[in-house]
């Protein structure tokens, strides 16, 4: 089944404590996209200026991703960020953002994409979010991730969008942060009580958490030797999560565990090099040989 994502699409600088890469291809939307296409396909939704490389866009359109999606501004510029890594790779700091076209972002959806069975939020303003869940049609699943600074600065249209998702994905400590709550399992349980009808909770190298009204239970991540770059690990996880998913058509309990699983899989490819670079060397085959260890790993 065709599979929606709305999202940012940009340009990244990127610092780690070995290594400086300038100008890379970044963005929620973008990750998600490239993750999901290994699965299914993907429709995306997204904004960018006028001085985007037009190798980026063919890059995604070699997938198979739909780009017609994405606006191009003329005369604008892209979203661009800059982070640095600290030495442990888990912790960052946001050095510069220029939110350029982004931050005047207001989603417009073809017929077709309206359509859309299987259909993901990436992080952005919940405005935004709910605007894009406004025009859809029937969905079958939405799924949305959100941060720090919408929980801060857009609560009210936050908890607006928790009661019309069926599935929420954030990190541990947005997690803790939404709920005023630092026990994980308890913080995964109140947000349930806010409207999602499953929640799944990053926690970076220890992998992620599900909670559902039946259902508790962690997957590991898969142990990654090398981290060169952890840069949109969560929009893999997530887009990894979503193509599994969309391409089952089905998102019962069973499917939806293996769904994480892939999920942390693509996530472990990811974070083993720069931007989309590690993605693009492997394909399906490698994801399934990655999937056969981790379930050694599992089982005992």
């Amino acid at each position: 089944m065709s599979l929606l994502v709305v999202g940012s699409v940009a340009i990244d600088s990127i610092q780690t404590p070995t290594e400086v890469r300038e100008n890379v291809l970044g963005g929620s939307a973008t990750y998600f996209s490239y993750a999901a296409s290994f699965f299914a396909p993907v429709r995306l939704v997204g904004v960018v200026g006028e001085d985007f490389p037009h190798e980026h866009v063919a890059l995604l359109r070699d997938r198979g991703i739909d780009t017609s999606g994405l606006h191009v501004v003329k005369g604008g510029k892209t979203f661009f960020w800059k982070g640095k890594y600290l030495s442990n790779m888990n912790d960052r700091e946001t050095l510069e953002v220029q939110l350029n076209v982004f931050g005047e972002f207001r989603p417009t959806l073809s017929d077709e994409f309206k359509r859309c069975a299987f259909v993901f939020l990436a992080n952005g303003a919940p405005a935004t979010q709910l605007a894009v869940l406004d025009q859809v049609t029937g969905p079958r699943l939405v799924v949305a991730d959100t941060m720090d600074l919408w929980i801060r600065e857009q609560h009210p249209d936050l908890m607006q969008l928790l009661k019309r998702i069926d599935g929420l994905v954030m990190n541990d400590s947005e997690a803790k942060l939404l709920t005023s709550d630092e026990n994980l399992v308890s913080a995964g349980r109140k947000i349930l009580d806010l409207g999602p009808k499953f929640v799944v909770i990053k926690k970076g190298e220890h992998g992620a958490m599900f909670f559902s009204e039946h259902e508790t239970y962690v997957l590991p991540a898969f142990p990654t030797e090398r981290v060169v770059d952890p840069t949109g690990a969560g929009d893999s996880f997530a887009g990894g999560m979503m193509g599994y998913l969309a391409a089952q058509n089905n998102f019962d309990p069973k499917t939806l565990k293996e769904a994480m699983a892939y999920g942390i899989l693509v996530a472990s490819f990811n974070v083993e090099d720069f931007s989309l670079e590690r993605l693009r060397e492997i394909d399906l085959d490698d994801l399934q040989l990655r999937m056969e260890k981790y379930k050694k790993m599992l089982s005992f």
